[in-house]
This record gives structure tokens, C-alpha cells and sequence, in this order.
């Protein structure tokens, strides 16, 4: 069973995958920090996110940059939104994430296109929202308790123009799958939400 997990940052996708994985006994990929190490390594290396060709170079990253606690940052998710917008990247990062989602015996993936692109035959899929306050509070949570100097307006301004890049660009954009089930956790706890996904799952394996 493959169950595919997407929406904008802090909708609490990566919360509810994994609670899914755990819960179905399933691996589980985070394939935006994938894009955060591109990213990552784009500055490691100098160059510019938004040139096509730096940004393809940077997807030859070492398997270690994955644990690097940098590509959490507020800084490195600007950075990953703008490396994937790049065609180039987008290829280069999708055989790998089509290997983990079609391993035997499934997996939970959360991304921006896991529904539409790497895995539109999975057997769930959910898309993930919540509002831009609500998001913006739960990253300066975050950040706060990282020691990271940003303030509530930064963030929620970052998340407004990443919202917009992404469900904007012209390669895989981030936008629901026809057949996707949508949840919304703005006023949404952690177990309601994780609660209101297991139901949600359930009912799709049901309609198979």
C-alpha cells in the first residue's frame, strides 16, 4: 500500500505520514528534505538557487547532508522552494523517490507531488492544508524553540511566497490530486488530526 501525504509547509503533512507510517507499520520518506539538501548544498557550494544548472550540480550531495540539522531551517526551506522549481531537479530527485514509493510491501511518502507525480496509483492519498496564521504559529514555535532569530511576520510572509512559487510553477506544481482526500488542520490538535487521517485512509482502502 502506498499512501501519498501532500501540502504546503507546516499543514502538518510531515506530522501526519509519519504517524501513518508507525500506525500501518509502513517506511517512511520525507521527500521535501531531499529538496532542502539540494538546496543546502546549492550554498554549501556557493551558487545560485535560481540558475538551473548550479542547482542540478547540487543534487550530487553526499548521503550524510541528510542529517545535517541546517536543512530544518527557515533559511534552507526558502532555498529547497527555489531549487524545485528547476525541471532538471525535479528529474534528477524522481527516480529515487519512485524507488521508495514502489518497494514491496508500500510506503508513506509527504511531499508536494507524491499524489500527482511519484505516485499517482497510490492506493491514498491525502492533501494536507491549514491556514497561513495557523502555519505561521506553528513554525515560530519551531524556530523559537531552535534558538532561531525570525520573527511571526517573516515567517508568515515566507510561507505566502512559497505557497506561491509552488502551486505556481509550471514543473509538478502543488495542487490536490483529483482523487485526493482533503483535511484541514488549522484548529486541529495532534491526535485529532492523526485521528482524522487514519479515518480517512480507512475509508479510501474501503472504496478500493
Amino acid at each position: 500500500m502506498i499512501i501519498a501525504v501532500d501540502g504546503p509547509t507546516a499543514s502538518g503533512k510531515g506530522t501526519l505520514a509519519k504517524a501513518l507510517a508507525a500506525h500501518y507499520g509502513l517506511p517512511h520518506l520525507d521527500t521535501g528534505l531531499l529538496y532542502r539538501a539540494v538546496g543546502r548544498q546549492v550554498s554549501l557550494n556557493g551558487s545560485d538557487p535560481d540558475n538551473a544548472t548550479d542547482a542540478l550540480a547540487a543534487c550530487d550531495f553526499p548521503e550524510t547532508l541528510l542529517d545535517d540539522p541546517e536543512l530544518r531551517t527557515e533559511f534552507t526551506g526558502g532555498l529547497a522552494s527555489r531549487v524545485s522549481v528547476h525541471l532538471g531537479v525535479r528529474k534528477a530527485l524522481y527516480e529515487r523517490q519512485r524507488a521508495f514509493a514502489t518497494q514491496p510491501g508500500g510506503a508513506v511518502l509527504d511531499g508536494r507531488d507524491i499524489g500527482t507525480v511519484i505516485a499517482p496509483e497510490a492506493e491514498v492519498k491525502l492533501f494536507v492544508t491549514a491556514s497561513v496564521d495557523a502555519r505561521a504559529d506553528r513554525r515560530f514555535k519551531e524556530m523559537q524553540e531552535r534558538g532561531e532569530d525570525i520573527s511571526w511576520a517573516e515567517i508568515a510572509e515566507n510561507l505566502r511566497r512559497r505557497d506561491e512559487r509552488d502551486s505556481t510553477r509550471a514543473v509538478a506544481p502543488l495542487i490536490p490530486a483529483p482523487d485526493a482526500y482533503q483535511i484541514d488542520t488549522s484548529a486541529l490538535g495532534r491526535d485529532k488530526a492523526i485521528a482524522a487521517a487514519i479515518a480517512m485512509v480507512e475509508d479510501a482502502l474501503k472504496q478500493a
